[in-house]
């Protein structure tokens, strides 16, 4: 198997992690397409006696620190807008170790590999972020969720991290006219509301009255994550755990700094 067969089912997953490292899909997506570019050309290589996943994270988070050193710091677009002190709180390592654990389901030992840390190193990171992000990063939350079940579940997990649940829509008007009526500061969306449309028109409804940041929530992350047109930030795969909803509610909410003008 080549290099290239080896990492191409783990690349919608980097897509992912990229873009909620970044804040944005086309920084993470140009970090993604620069590493696998040195990776085939051999500028970097795969780490010897670890998964091609593990190998390929950390060949990414390699370069996206290098481009941070040369100046090209993923939160320059939310500095003027971000307490000092919140940024210094929740620098990017510290993002990247919750991010890894969180979502991305790496073990504390792979994530301190790819972070080139120690696991009691990156446990405090994870501990230290999250503390900050729950304290100073809450909104008002609307859920486009067709699912009653996966709707109540979503919506304690929210309040349970002291976010504000303003409404629940099942369908895609009912999505629109609840963001209207209740000026939410974030959304989350399922893509398939069955016979109520499809969350990802009702979201490009509500972004063209205000805007907010959104994360969608799908069954199939794959088919989203391709890299060849316009795709969400940040996604959620179903079923999920309680620590990703956490931690992606609070990167999508610290890389929107308008987000108490839609509130």
């Amino acid at each position: 198997m080549s290099m290239k067969e080896a990492l191409a089912p783990n690349l919608p997953y980097l897509r992912r992690y990229g873009r909620a490292l970044t804040g944005s899909q086309e920084r993470g997506d140009s970090c993604v397409r620069a590493t696998l570019s040195a990776l085939l050309s051999g500028e970097q290589v795969l780490g010897e006696g670890v998964p091609s996943r593990v190998g390929l994270y950390r060949a990414f988070q390699d370069m996206w620190s290098e481009g941070e050193n040369d100046g090209h710091d993923a939160t320059t677009d939310v500095k003027t807008a971000r307490p000092e002190g919140l940024l210094k709180a929740v620098d990017a390592p510290k993002r990247a170790a919750l991010l890894l654990t969180s979502v991305e389901a790496f073990s504390l030992e792979e994530a301190a590999y790819i972070l080139r840390q120690t696991p009691p190193q990156v446990e405090t990171s994870i501990l230290e972020a999250q503390e900050v992000i729950d304290r100073l990063l809450v909104s008002r939350v609307l859920i486009i969720e067709d699912e009653p079940i996966i709707a109540l579940d979503l919506e304690n997990l929210l309040l349970e991290l002291g976010h504000k649940v303003v409404a629940k829509a099942a369908t895609r008007d009912e999505a629109v006219a609840m963001a209207r009526a209740e000026r939410p500061g974030l959304v989350l969306a399922d893509i398939n509301l069955g016979e109520g449309g499809s969350g990802i028109d009702a979201v490009s409804e509500i972004l063209s009255s205000f805007d907010i940041p959104v994360i969608f929530v799908t069954a199939y992350p794959e088919k989203l994550l391709t890299g060849e047109r316009p795709e969400p930030a940040y996604l959620i795969a179903k079923p999920f755990l309680p620590e990703t909803i956490q931690a992606t509610v609070g990167q999508a909410l610290f890389f929107h700094p308008q987000r108490d003008k839609a509130a």
